[in-house]
């Protein structure tokens, strides 16, 4: 099958913010900037805009190339563009970088306007509701109304489902794609984890590296080591590596035998030169954090009951970080409120990254339900 073309060469925006935004936590964000790409073009009644939110590490480079010379293209550009299950032709996309992100949002490592320093360990806690207000002013700036949908896998499911509560008459669609109502007790212990390593780095510098002209990378490479073990199924780890040895022997020392370890360390080296890691701290805590039944003693159908927009539901038979049970979860709680909800369980073996991968059932389902996502006024 030949690939549909691309979105073609893109430039991030930059959106202002004067106005300050009181955080869930108390606190106050004076000012703030949003960085975000769009692909296709908004038509006349604005009623045709898509919100791309993406994943713990991911960013607004959602589709398309910076430039020519780019190796790659952006993190879901296999979903996005003219022909793509998500078709520029009829949708205005938006992706965007949350704030507390390293990809040019403010975040830690923006200057606080106080000091005229980084804010770095003064940087507040965010939440999944922090972002879903700061995207809703987004949208403001843009003069939309109402989305035609909100798309999100894992992190980016939560977000979804987020607008669906806080802004009920403002979202018609919610794509929550490998997602979850709130963590269990292994994920927040995973997140503890890569917490630890990197605040127990001795460049970490209790949040104030910027200051030294350092960087936690130790910290940084293991946490994401961590996180890609979680990200891959067994089988997929196996099929891909095995015990496949580089060298064809073992060396009885402690450097890179396993092209396991090989591909472990890359992705960790790789990381920690492109991520912040008071980013990645507060982006961990805001998955921790998100728990809409909360306030509702543990009732998630309670909890939906705000809810209007119509659903898809998808969940991938390999990802045991979010498995296709807590996507279920979402599932029975909207239709206790009696929404409009589709559910898909994909079987496919590349685990809780299998949301990003070009795989041809997945895409047909997706293509399917947005194919019917009225690009008019009412759904």
């Amino acid at each position: 099958m030949q690939d549909s073309p691309s979105v073609g060469l893109v430039a991030p925006q930059t959106a202002h913010f004067k106005d300050p935004l009181t955080l869930k936590s108390g606190e106050i964000l004076p000012q703030f900037d949003i960085v975000y790409e769009t692909y296709g073009t908004l038509n006349s009644s604005k009623s045709n805009a898509v919100l791309i939110c993406h994943a713990l590490s991911g960013n607004h480079h959602a589709a398309g190339k910076h430039a020519d010379t780019d190796k790659h293209p952006g993190w879901w550009d296999n979903l996005i563009g003219p022909g793509k299950p998500l078709d520029t032709n009829r949708f205005f996309v938006i992706a965007l970088n949350n704030l507390g992100g390293c990809h040019g949002s403010t975040g830690p490592a923006s200057i606080n306007p106080a000091t005229g320093k980084p804010w770095g360990s003064k940087f507040p806690m965010l939440t999944v509701e922090d972002w879903v207000a700061s995207q809703a002013g987004l949208a403001d700036h843009l003069g939309i109304e109402q989305l035609a949908a909100v798309v999100g896998g894992s992190l980016g499911g939560m977000q979804a489902l987020q607008w669906t509560l806080a802004y009920p008459d403002r979202v018609r669609h919610a794509l929550v794609i490998a997602s979850a109502p709130n963590l269990t007790a292994q994920n927040l212990a995973f997140n503890e984890v890569a917490r630890q390593a990197i605040m127990t780095d001795p460049e970490f510098y209790d949040g104030d590296y910027y200051e030294k002209e350092t960087v936690p990378r130790r910290g940084l490479r293991i946490a994401r080591m961590l996180g890609h073990i979680t990200y891959l199924s067994d089988d997929a780890m196996g099929a891909k590596f095995g015990r496949k040895l580089r060298d064809g022997n073992f060396k009885y020392n402690f450097d890179v035998e396993f092209e396991m370890e090989s591909y472990l360390r890359y992705q960790g080296d790789k990381f920690a030169t492109a991520f912040d890691a008071n980013s990645y701290l507060r982006m961990t805590k805001a998955l921790d954090y998100f728990d809409p039944a909360f306030t509702y003693h543990g009732d998630l159908s309670l909890a939906l009951a705000k809810a209007k927009a119509k659903f898809l539901v998808v969940s991938f038979t390999s990802d045991w970080r979010f498995s296709p049970a807590r996507s279920k979860e979402i599932v029975k709680a909207l239709l206790d409120n009696e929404l409009s909800v589709s559910y898909a369980e994909v079987t496919a073996a590349h685990g809780h990254d299998a949301f990003l991968m070009p795989d041809a059932h997945y895409h047909q389902i997706l293509r399917a339900y947005i194919n019917n996502i009225s690009t008019g006024a009412s759904a």
